[in-house]
């Protein structure tokens, strides 16, 4: 059989973590409108059955990273060096471009610019958001583009330098090509082919599943002979503790406008599993949720906690559809000033951190104490 691992980059809001939930089937990263949604290396494990005379069988593990873009913060500088650290160890490297945007190279005349059908606020994501958090985080990014056109040309040259240090095969997948018309991706493949030789060039709408088939089996071609890195069962790499926080996080962004979502950490401090026993398990959870400033503490809560208890409504649903269980969600929002400028916090955010620190916590319980997960 043949394996091996595959790095998904791109600029913010591409839709890497769409692409990946679809490749899957399954819910490996959370999705939104907002752009920066991922914070994380994400991994996401497909197996694919042999078919005789045509592909071996294969195990693929995506590797999902935050979009590529200029850091302003600790926060920021750590989701680059995730990037960094996926390109490392890899085999193959997809590079997501949205079709629906400008890819701006060089000067204003080797601009390519695609006009879409979609209509305003138009969500592309294979997860629904509500018309509430499509629309506001089309419009954030509209007026992203809008007044950082500059920064976007650099940050696109800044994404092609970094396959250009690569010694495999890179991948160039179109997204989102449900929304402009087919004889408009040519001069944009001629633009972007101009910036790298890529191997292959695949357009797909990870909404549609159109192309998906096409680009299972080009990755496949291009793996190494080996063995599975991980049980055949397996679909990610995350502890369960880690993709409720992002469940969690996925609802705050959901629910909240400005400049909350990106300012708002989430932490899940207590994780007890039911007792098998119990005819109606149910799993209790208690998490911090993590701001900056009183005000946005203020919007978190809401009047009267309404909010709040909007936001853990949306996250236990989806919690409870992963863990199979009715679930006990507690939230406690948290003011910790300037915490995405630091070092020590935003290395706490790391799950595999959590789990050693969690490991050395449950080690100094006397024996016989209840260690939840």
């Amino acid at each position: 059989m043949k394996s091996g691992f595959v790095a998904i980059i791109g600029r913010p809001n591409v839709g890497k973590s769409t692409l990946l939930n679809a490749l899957t089937g399954e819910k490996v990263a959370i999705v939104t409108a907002k752009p920066q949604t991922t914070r994380n290396r994400i991994l996401g494990m497909l197996e694919t059955p042999a078919r005789k005379g045509h592909q071996q069988a294969a195990q693929i593990v995506f590797v999902d990273t935050p979009g590529v873009h200029k850091p302003g913060s600790q926060l920021d500088r750590r989701m680059l060096q995730e990037v960094h650290n996926a390109l490392e160890s890899r085999d193959l490297v997809l590079v997501l471009v949205d079709v629906t945007r400008r890819m701006p190279f060089q000067d204003e005349e080797k601009s390519v610019g695609l006009e879409t059908h979609a209509t305003a606020g138009q969500e592309t994501g294979a997860t629904s958001v509500g018309e509430t958090g499509a629309a506001s985080g089309q419009e954030n990014a509209g007026k992203s583009r809008g007044a950082r056109g500059g920064a976007w040309a650099s940050e696109d040259e800044f994404l092609f330098s970094l396959v250009k240090k690569v010694d495999c095969p890179v991948f160039l997948v179109l997204t989102k090509i449900d929304l402009v018309r087919k004889d408009d991706l040519l001069p944009l493949i001629d633009t972007l082919t101009k910036q790298y030789k890529f191997a292959q060039v695949i357009p797909v709408s990870a909404r549609k599943k159109d192309g998906l088939d096409v680009l299972v089996e080009k990755i496949v071609e291009v793996l190494p002979q080996g063995q599975r890195y991980f049980p055949k069962d397996q679909y990610t790499d995350q502890p369960v503790r880690f993709m409720v926080a992002e469940l969690i996080r996925e609802s705050i962004l959901i629910e909240t406008g400005e400049e909350v979502p990106y300012a708002a950490a989430v932490v899940v401090e207590e994780f007890i599993e039911p007792d098998p026993r119990e005819k109606s398990p149910l799993t209790r959870i208690m998490a911090a949720v993590y701001c900056e400033r009183g005000g946005q503490k203020a919007i978190l809560i809401g009047k009267g906690g309404t909010k709040l208890k909007e936001i853990g409504t949306g996250a236990r649903r989806k919690i409870e559809s992963l863990l199979g269980t009715r679930v006990y969600l507690e939230l406690n929002v948290i003011v910790e000033p300037g915490w995405r400028e630091s070092r020590a916090f935003v290395e706490r955010l790391d799950w595999r951190n959590q789990i050693e620190d969690l490991a050395q916590t449950q080690s100094n319980k006397p024996d016989g104490e209840d260690k939840p997960r």
